[in-house]
């Protein structure tokens, strides 16, 4: 049998009003449950004296006294929790300063003034008097014996509970305030007191500390200058024996030199003999070249000068034809390995990062159960749909389309909010003004608290902790906003995931990359707001909520805007392409599209030289045929940097478009 606690008030539970004598029957059912295994406890607000005579009974294993102030179990004291001192002198000032009526309860005596004791001696004096269980109580202690002790007789005894009379609700309100405010201001006092004393405990401990780090220093000071000394005298004594040897080495070495500069004396003049022969021997070789020279323009009928210009055209058209074809080897190159790596790197982080995406529009539909509830919708002369309209800021959209309903705004937080109020209405079946007002507001808190979830669920998706608490918001509210159809909260996730696994590869700050591409379209959840480009907004937001000056960058320059100033912001800017092109990642209208692909042609054909072009694979890419009489192989080199760099300037596009340059040439003869 599982055993109880059972906790019994007294007061018109355990006793009658005013009795202090616990009927048999009750006392036959405590020691029957007793007997059964489990503990009674009294429960109350009387102190341990008044408790007292029911505990004699013999039925309660213990009691919680004064309002939880003073507990026994077993006999033995469990809490023993009293007023602070403070707390009761306070709270006596403010009830005597607005003539409030009290008295002290101690843990054996009771305390009062003149008129709370004239009070109950009232009560106890007209027993006739209808009264409430509490005044029925006193009664019955006043008549077997008990009294109020005046306050004169109050020595500082451990206060338990204090009972206060008002005769004006007015005087026990200021008194509770003029209470409150005087323990607010004990606790700030005390508070502040503690801080201080915490303050000066540290500024000693420091002080000590320093002071010993002062003589550790100063040892390990004198210890350092006594190795260096040693040092010095070994380094001297060192010294000391190297000079001996250096001297002994020195006129050794003396001898020799007087050797060698006998020996250098005799090769100086054998070399100047040499140099009087070639002297001669250079002076009639240049009369031979001279004489040879004169001969040549003679014989060629062209002076020197001409002779050279014509040599250096030939030698730099040749080198002009060999420096192109060069370039074009190493672009070819370069191209082919770059393209191979970043093919690798991009590969790699796409398969690692496969997220989904989801395309949203302006407008959501409501399912109704049947099309009556069109009209509850619109209401009694258009009441509720007015009110729906003016609470939300969306426009309700009520047409011929059976058992729905259209919500239409641009704000898809706005309509949001009113697609979860109509919904609830629908489900609740009351709709009236009043009710709508409600139900917006609720929709506004569950959307804020989407909002804000969504935002920590990012933040902790990328592993990106101490973002401030607004970011996070700002974020959440990205889960609302699309572009091109793309969701954007669900993007800067990619994006942030993308940008860290390219880092990884290229031994770049992951962190750092992470970081920036889950921030890279913070702008966009205020850009309806706040004036300028989203990247701008976004920086200044960074800013404004100190991240860090690497990640600003990254978010200004993830447009090309600023030209990316560190890896990071390469990456940034290539992962948010990525994630941008990905097939059905975005969406753009059938116009928009076409406008493209005609000016990536017209971008083309405006090039001399070109002869047809064709905008292939939705716009990715641009072949151009040139034609082969008037454009060299070269040339087309030339002319594919150049398109690239109109392309670039001209056109906003995701991604990247492969420009490609065709130069055919054929000849064709007949067999007769």
């Amino acid at each position: 049998m599982n055993r109880k606690l059972i906790f019994l008030d007294i007061d018109g539970t355990l006793l009658p009003p005013g009795d202090m004598l616990i009927p048999d029957s009750t006392l036959q059912a405590l020691r029957a449950a007793r007997a059964n295994g489990h503990k009674l406890f009294l429960c109350t607000g009387r102190n341990l004296h008044m408790t007292a005579p029911l505990l004699e009974y013999g039925c309660f294993d213990g009691a919680i006294c004064s309002a939880g102030g003073y507990v026994l179990c077993d006999g033995q004291v469990l809490v023993d929790l009293p007023m602070e001192p403070e707390q009761c002198s306070g709270l006596s000032a403010v009830l005597e300063q607005h003539g409030v009526d009290y008295t002290l309860e101690s843990r054996d005596d009771t305390f009062a003034g003149p008129k709370m004791t004239a009070r109950w001696k009232f009560t106890a004096d007209a027993p006739d008097k209808p009264l409430n269980s509490e005044a029925a109580r006193w009664r019955k202690a006043m008549e077997d014996g008990m009294t109020m002790n005046p306050l004169a007789d109050y020595k500082g005894e451990p206060l338990y509970k204090i009972v206060y009379i008002a005769e004006h609700s007015k005087d026990l309100d200021e008194a509770k305030r003029l209470y409150e405010d005087a323990v607010r201001k004990a606790d700030d006092y005390k508070r502040k007191a503690d801080d201080y004393k915490k303050e000066k405990v540290q500024e000693a401990k420091a002080e000590i500390l320093k002071a010993k780090d002062e003589i550790d220093r100063e040892k390990a000071d004198n210890n350092r200058e006594m190795n260096e000394i040693r040092e010095r005298r070994a380094e001297v004594q060192r010294s000391e024996n190297r000079l001996v040897q250096r001297e002994a080495s020195l006129d050794k070495r003396s001898d020799s030199l007087d050797d060698r500069e006998n020996d250098l004396k005799k090769r100086s003049d054998l070399m100047e003999r040499k140099q009087e022969d070639t002297a001669r021997l250079h002076d009639e070789a240049e009369a031979l070249v001279t004489k040879q020279n004169t001969e040549l323009e003679r014989i060629a009928s062209m002076t020197q000068d001409e002779a050279k210009q014509i040599i250096i055209d030939r030698v730099q058209k040749e080198a002009f034809h060999d420096a192109a074809a060069s370039v074009r080897d190493i672009e070819a190159r370069a191209k082919e390995e770059a393209e191979k790596k970043a093919r690798n790197i991009i590969a790699l982080a796409i398969q690692k990062c496969a997220s989904d995406h989801v395309a949203e529009s302006t407008v959501s539909v409501i399912a109704l159960p049947n099309d009556d509830m069109k009209g509850r919708i619109i209401g009694r002369e258009g009441r509720n749909i007015r009110a729906l309209e003016t609470a939300t800021g969306v426009d309700i959209i009520i047409d011929d389309t059976p058992e729905a309903v259209i919500v239409s705004a641009f704000d898809p937080i706005r309509r949001e909010i009113a697609r979860l109020t109509v919904e609830r209405l629908i489900n609740d079946g009351r709709i009236h003004p009043a009710r709508i007002e409600e139900m917006v507001e609720k929709a506004k808190k569950e959307v804020e608290n989407q909002i804000r979830e969504a935002g920590e669920a990012a933040v902790f998706e990328t592993n990106q902790h101490g973002i401030h608490h607004e970011l996070v918001k700002l974020l959440g509210r990205l889960k609302y906003r699309t572009s091109y159809g793309q969701n954007v909260l669900k993007h800067s996730i990619e994006v942030s995931h993308l940008a860290g696994l390219m880092a990884a590869e290229l031994g770049a700050d992951v962190q750092l990359a992470k970081r920036a591409g889950l921030l890279h379209d913070i702008g966009k959840a205020v850009d309806h707001e706040v004036e300028g480009t989203h990247n701008q907004i976004g920086a200044d937001l960074a800013k404004k909520y100190r991240e860090n000056n690497q990640v600003v960058h990254c978010i200004l320059a993830h447009h090309g805007d600023v030209e990316p100033g560190t890896v990071e912001a390469v990456l940034v800017q290539a992962a948010d392409a990525i994630s941008a092109a990905r097939p059905g990642a975005r969406r753009e209208t059938l116009e928009n599209y076409i406008k493209r692909l005609e000016k990536l042609e017209e971008i083309a054909n405006s090039f001399d030289g070109v002869d047809k072009s064709f905008a292939i694979q939705a716009g990715r890419e641009v072949r151009i045929m040139v034609k082969s009489d008037t454009v060299s192989d070269t040339d087309i080199v030339v002319i594919a940097k150049d398109i690239v760099k109109r392309i670039e300037s001209e056109l906003e596009y995701p991604g990247q478009i492969k420009v490609n340059v065709i130069r055919e040439t054929r000849a064709t003869e007949y067999a007769k």
